[in-house]
C-alpha cells in the first residue's frame, strides 16, 4: 500500500474535526512533561475541546481551500491543534491559562470563527469570557436595577411606610371632620324658620 493511501484517512480525520469547528489554535507542546499534557488533555476534554497531534504535512492538505488554510504559515515543527465545535474561545482561554503554570507549552496562531490571529492576537482572544459568562453578566447586570428598587421599597415599607402613612392619614380626617361640620351647620340654616319680614 502507497504512503498517500496510508495517509489519506488521516487527512479525511482532519476535515471532519474541522469542519463544524469554530476555532482552531496550533501549539507548539515541546517540554511538556508526560504529567503536564496528561493535565491539559484533561482541561481541554472537559471543556468539549479535541486536542491532537497531527504531521504538518497532512494537515496542510486537510486545510487547503478551508477558513483554516491561513494556519499552513505557522505549521513549523512539533505542532498540536486544540479544536472546538461549541465555545469559539474556549481552546485559547484553556491553553493561555495553562501556559502560565507550564511555560513550555507555546501558542503559535489560531483561526476563530474564520478569522487568523497571531500569538499575539490569540492572547487577546483567550481574555475573553465564555458565552455562559457572558449571560450570567448580563443577567446579573439586568437583575441588579429591579433587585435594588425592591431593596428601596421594602426598606421604605418597614422604616418610614408606617409614619408616612400616619402622617398622610392626619390630614384625610381634619378634612373629613371639617366636612361633617359643615354639612351639620348647612343642615342646621335648612331647619332653622325662615325670618318673616316685618310688617
Amino acid at each position: 500500500m502507497a504512503k498517500v493511501e496510508l495517509k489519506q484517512p488521516i487527512v479525511q480525520e482532519i476535515s471532519e474535526n474541522i469542519k463544524d469547528a469554530q476555532s482552531v489554535v496550533v501549539v507548539d507542546y515541546r517540554g511538556l512533561t508526560v504529567a503536564e499534557d496528561t493535565q491539559l488533555r484533561k482541561q481541554l476534554r472537559e471543556a468539549g475541546v479535541a486536542y491532537k497531534v497531527y504531521k504538518n504535512t497532512l494537515v496542510r492538505r486537510a486545510v487547503e481551500g478551508t477558513e483554516f488554510e491561513s494556519l499552513k504559515d505557522v505549521l513549523e515543527g512539533p505542532s498540536a491543534f486544540a479544536i472546538s465545535t461549541t465555545d469559539a474561545t474556549a481552546p485559547a482561554r484553556i491553553l493561555a491559562k495553562f501556559a502560565k503554570t507550564a511555560p513550555a507549552l507555546e501558542i503559535k496562531a489560531g483561526v476563530v470563527e474564520g478569522s487568523f490571529y497571531d500569538q499575539n492576537g490569540m492572547k487577546a482572544i483567550a481574555t475573553i469570557p465564555s458565552r455562559e459568562e457572558l449571560l450570567s453578566k448580563l443577567l446579573g447586570s439586568l437583575q441588579s436595577p429591579v433587585t435594588n428598587l425592591a431593596r428601596v421599597l421594602n426598606q421604605i415599607a418597614e422604616k418610614g411606610g408606617a409614619a408616612d402613612a400616619a402622617v398622610a392619614a392626619a390630614p384625610a380626617e381634619e378634612t373629613t371632620s371639617e366636612a361633617a361640620e359643615a354639612t351639620e351647620a348647612a343642615s342646621a340654616e335648612e331647619a332653622a324658620p325662615a325670618e318673616t319680614p316685618a310688617e
